[in-house]
Parts: structure tokens; C-alpha cells; sequence
């Protein structure tokens, strides 16, 4: 019987279909003198837009608005800026780094597109679908999503937050296969190996313990960006327990992915904590408040419990006024709670096309017809007689 190859960053890069791959500021513009680096943004382009064509879905998550922002309101380097200087520089270098992205990827034929995001973006249900949908839209077109943190707006992420996070969020929102972090280090450590020559890499983390967050240190302080390893490893737990697999490898080397395949470059693999599918809906199950319930009938019930969507013909009533994207339950007409998810479309909406058929709904929706009430991604059904959520079984059905 032959051996499985131990797991390596190398070995599940190549692997995965749609991946999130974040860059720092220190890698978008030199540390000495914050020129751009143009250069290493094509050759990291190039690579992007290659593996787009061998089928791969790419989603880049860039950092660099205040850097490059930065010359414009302050010229002395080490000076750290006010918030309203941050801000400040960040309106002005949103433009310069899009611009920049774009012109590296427009040398592969690569179309682009801009995304601007806060966490509070990813914890509101109504925005969290919305930026979804405006995202996988954007994959299913070929075109390359570049996401960065809204940092003109978002005062306490340009205080307390990073890039790492956000990414980390970001591949959760877009069910990655796997999350890249480029950095200024060829992965994890033990220690600190500028400071401790003892310290050892780690080729693969299994679990993230508290030993691995000691290690990890204390956030960095430098001039440029405001993640460090810790931050890293904070942003592996977020992905990995949502079944995101996370790698950290050395980026400031030009074309970082195709020296890391080539195994020039070692990096380090933290491997995702469950099923994608099933860890993903944690997040559903976790909401203990409905803003709604629709009642369904026992066609319904049964189409849901194979694993199908819910849709508009199985309603019977809609309770409660509730915008697309809430939280709503489901229950039967003897009012057993069947499960809960996220609705397709808004409480008034569900109200006009309940009950009705899909080319009833067509000439009343036209192309939002296609959404149904909820779909079974945005699922989780309750296990009979326990109250237990449990995962739909994925399976073709016409509910679904």
C-alpha cells in the first residue's frame, strides 16, 4: 500500500481551487524610502492571473492604502501619523494602489476589481450576504477581486485591526480552499529566529494551542503595516475553524508562489480544523434570535430534509417584516422547528411569490426569480427530537 506524502504549504497550494492570497504593506512598497514596488506587484500579478487560467478562483487581499498615501501627508518617515492622518492617507492611497494593481494586471490580460470592506461588513447578516454574492459574482465573471479594509472609515481596525484578519474573513466568506499570508518570513517559528538562534520552523500546525500563540510573540510595532506573526496566527484560528486551510511563506522575493512550488522556499501549512461545508455554518447555528419565521409544508419539509434549497412554492407564511439576508426560522404547519438560514429575499417579497411556482414568480421577479427563498448553503436544519442542528446531505433535488 503506498504512503501518503506528509502534508506541505507546497503540496496543498497546488491543490487548491480558490484561494485568498494576502500581501502586506512592506511588500506593496520599500521599507527605506515607500516608493511603490512595481516591479514585484506584476511579477506577483503574472503569477495570480496563470493560475486563474489553470481554473483556480483568486481573491487578493492587499494592504497599502496608508503607505502609499503616507509621502503626501507627512514626509518624515519615522513619525507615526494621527488617526486623522491615517485616514487622510489612506483616501489618498486607495487610488495609487488600485492604480497600481490594476496596470500590473492589465499586463496579463487580468480584469480587476475593488472591493472595500470592514469587519462590521462581515458581521452584519445583511452585508455579509450582499458581499458574498457581490464576490462570488465577481469569481464566476473571471474577475479578480482586490480587497482591502475601508480605512478611511474604519477607525478602530486602523487603531486595532489588520489585514491578516480581514483576509481570514475573507476566505471564510468566499469558502476558500486555502488562505496564503505573504510575508517578510519564510513561515513559523518556535521563536523569533532574528533574535533567537535556537528557533526552528514549523513545516505544518495541526492544531493552534496555547504554546503555538506564545510562541507566535507580541504584535509587531514597525513603521510599515500592523500585523506580525501573532496577528497571523490569529487570523490561521479564524480561517482554520471554519475548515480554511492557512500558509505562511516569505513574499518579498519576486513571483513568491512559483519559487514556493518550486520548493526554493519553505513556508508553513496549518491545516483547517473540519469539513469547509459543515464548519462554515457554525456561524448560522450559533444565532439564537429569528427575525422571522416562514412556515412551510410537509413537501417542503421533506425536499429540505435531502438537502435541497427552500423554495417560494413550499411557503405557506410568512411571519414577521425582515430585510434579504436576515436570520429567519423555519417551521412546519404544526409550527416544529425545522431549522433556520439566511433569506434570499426580502419578508414582503416572500409574501407576493409564496406558494407559486417558478414562472409565476419569473414574471413577477424577473431575474431575481432565480434565488430561492433560501438556499441550502445558507442552511442549517434541527435534528428531530433532539434540537440539535444538523448539516443537510448535499443531494440534487428540484427544491434545490
Amino acid at each position: 500500500m503506498a504512503r501518503a506524502e506528509a502534508p506541505s504549504l507546497a503540496r496543498a497550494l497546488a491543490d487548491w481551487r480558490r484561494l485568498v492570497v494576502k500581501v502586506g504593506s512592506a511588500l506593496v512598497v520599500e521599507p527605506k524610502d515607500g516608493r511603490p514596488r512595481h516591479d514585484w506587484m506584476r511579477a506577483l500579478a503574472g503569477e495570480l492571473a496563470r493560475l486563474r487560467r489553470t481554473g483556480c478562483e483568486v481573491i487578493l487581499v492587499s494592504s497599502g492604502a496608508i503607505a502609499f498615501g503616507r509621502p503626501v501627508i507627512a514626509r518624515e518617515r519615522g513619525r507615526a501619523l494621527r488617526l486623522e492622518e491615517r485616514q487622510a492617507a489612506a483616501a489618498i492611497g486607495q487610488i495609487g494602489l488600485l492604480a497600481a494593481w490594476q496596470e500590473a494586471f492589465a499586463a496579463f490580460d487580468q480584469p480587476v476589481a475593488q472591493l472595500l470592506l470592514t469587519i462590521g461588513d462581515l458581521e452584519d447578516r445583511r452585508r455579509y450576504v450582499n458581499a458574498r454574492n457581490t464576490v462570488e459574482t465577481l469569481l464566476q465573471r473571471g474577475i479578480l477581486p482586490i480587497v482591502n479594509e475601508n480605512d478611511t472609515v474604519a477607525t478602530q481596525e486602523i487603531r486595532f485591526g489588520d489585514n491578516d484578519r480581514l483576509a481570514a474573513r475573507v476566505a471564510v466568506l468566499a469558502e476558500a480552499d486555502g488562505l496564503l499570508l505573504l510575508s517578510d518570513i519564510d513561515g513559523f517559528y518556535t521563536a523569533d529566529p532574528r533574535r533567537d538562534p535556537q528557533a526552528r520552523h514549523v513545516a505544518v500546525i495541526e492544531t493552534i494551542d496555547e504554546t503555538i500563540r506564545r510562541q507566535a510573540g507580541p504584535p509587531a510595532g514597525g513603521s510599515i503595516g500592523s500585523g506580525g506573526m501573532l496577528t497571523k496566527i490569529q487570523a490561521a484560528e479564524i480561517a482554520t475553524r471554519a475548515g480554511v486551510a492557512v500558509g505562511i511563506t516569505d513574499g518579498r522575493v519576486a513571483g513568491p508562489l512559483t519559487v514556493l512550488l518550486a520548493g526554493d522556499r519553505r513556508g508553513t501549512l496549518i491545516l483547517p480544523q473540519g469539513r469547509r461545508e459543515r464548519s462554515r455554518k457554525e456561524w448560522l447555528k450559533s444565532r439564537m434570535l429569528t427575525d422571522g419565521t416562514l412556515i412551510v409544508d410537509a413537501g417542503a419539509a421533506a425536499a429540505l430534509a435531502r438537502g435541497a434549497s427552500l423554495l417560494a412554492a413550499g411557503i405557506r407564511q410568512v411571519e414577521g417584516n425582515f430585510p434579504i439576508g436576515a436570520l429567519v426560522a423555519i417551521r412546519d404547519e404544526e409550527g416544529r422547528l425545522l431549522g433556520q438560514g439566511l433569506a434570499g429575499h426580502d419578508a414582503a417579497t416572500l409574501r407576493m411569490i409564496a406558494g407559486q411556482r417558478t414562472p409565476q414568480i419569473a414574471a413577477r421577479l424577473g431575474p431575481a426569480a432565480d434565488r430561492p427563498a433560501i438556499h441550502r448553503d445558507d442552511l442549517v436544519l434541527r435534528t428531530a427530537g433532539t434540537g440539535r442542528p444538523h448539516q443537510p446531505q448535499e443531494q440534487d433535488d428540484e427544491n434545490g
